[in-house]
């Protein structure tokens, strides 16, 4: 596993912006060619790819012999380089989040400095640990450019899972005030149309909230796989990059359906 492997949306991206349905109607080339200009859109696909060969060389299906498990490596190894690529600047998007954020509380308050403070200082020090591995900066400071920014994707993703946690109990309390409404239009022998479709939108937020919490925390996981060196069960190559391609598999979905 590389060093940092946060591709998913910033917790800004899945609590500020609900992810609206897109139409049936629309046309998939068009809609391929959205999503294919969008940065995170080519990371996300690059991010699968990765993970699905890690899974291949974990497992042990191919003998270390083989030309083709040299080149898989190979693959892996410059794939990993490239999305980092795709990080540059993008600590920007957790500065602009703090600074949109609705305070409602000091809780609210440090919770997103955790989130995106974690999250903005992890895609900042990534830059550096490109430069590293691109040969632009002494090699011997990329480990200590990996620990620290280790360390701020794993408190990022902690201050980002409590803040989910809270958007979904606000979701579900929503959903329950709903429910009521229409029960008793029912009882009434009202029109609920309107309710219905309110319901609808508020059951697909609520689904992709809960993906949003599954990703960061396979995500979380891997991060805690890089604080402990690859030691310990949850570090095992298989189960780490299991988890990197569940969370890539759920945030390309999260970013097709949003562009």
């Amino acid at each position: 596993m590389e060093s940092k492997d946060l591709t998913a949306p910033a917790p800004s991206q899945t609590s500020q912006n609900p992810i609206q349905p897109i139409s049936t109607n629309r046309d998939f080339l068009n809609h391929l060619e959205a999503y294919l200009a969008k940065r995170d859109g080519v990371d996300k696909l690059l991010k699968i790819s990765r993970y699905a060969t890690k899974i291949i060389l974990a497992s042990s299906v191919l003998p270390e012999t083989l030309t083709v498990t040299g080149r898989l490596k190979s693959f892996e190894s410059s794939v990993g380089l490239s999305r980092k690529a795709f990080r540059l600047g993008k600590f920007i998007q957790d500065v602009n989040a703090l600074r949109n954020s609705g305070i409602d509380s000091r809780e609210d308050l440090v919770l997103s400095i955790i989130a995106y403070g974690g999250e903005g200082l992890y895609y900042f020090v990534e830059q550096f640990v490109w430069l590293a591995k691109s040969g632009l900066i002494d090699a011997k400071h990329s480990r200590n450019l990996q620990k620290i920014s280790a360390w701020a994707e794993f408190i990022g993703y902690i201050g980002s899972i409590s803040i989910k946690f809270k958007d979904l109990k606000k979701i579900m309390e929503d959903e329950g005030c709903l429910a009521s409404t229409i029960e008793i239009a029912i009882a009434r022998g009202n029109r609920f149309r309107e309710e219905e479709q309110r319901m609808k939108k508020l059951r697909e937020k609520k689904l992709m909230k809960k993906l949003s919490v599954v990703q960061d925390l396979a995500d979380g996981l891997m991060a805690l796989a890089d604080l402990r060196d690859g030691k310990g069960t949850l570090s095992a190559p298989l189960f780490v990059a299991s988890a990197g391609l569940l969370s890539a598999i759920i945030s390309t979905h999260k970013n097709w359906v949003s562009c």
